[in-house]
């Protein structure tokens, strides 16, 4: 079972160096298709595409942030998603259609 971390974003990668997450493979993009049943997802991703990691039998956590729109369109570092209570939500999504 892999651990992937989708992010483009050097403070995110900051961060969880900081609470010690156990990567596997940090990606700026990610394929569902080479997404393993069991695998587990980090990042903040688009609803369709965590619909079907979850179709494939993969587990999404989601780095959730309170963020002000202050600090919207800007490259945030480790400090600010502490700040603003950066963390990881487990989230199951099924396609309606």
């Amino acid at each position: 079972m892999t651990t992937w971390f989708v992010t483009r974003h050097p403070g995110a990668v900051e961060w969880a160096a900081r609470r010690g997450l156990q990567i596997d493979r940090h990606v700026t993009h990610l394929d569902p298709d080479t997404v393993a049943p069991g695998d587990t997802v980090i990042g903040i991703l688009p609803v369709h595409l965590v619909a079907r990691l979850c179709m494939r039998g993969a587990v999404y956590l989601h780095l959730s942030l309170d963020l002000p729109t202050t600090a919207r369109g800007r490259e945030l570092s480790a400090d600010d998603l502490e700040a603003y209570g950066a963390r990881l939500q487990a989230f199951i999504v099924e396609s309606a259609t």
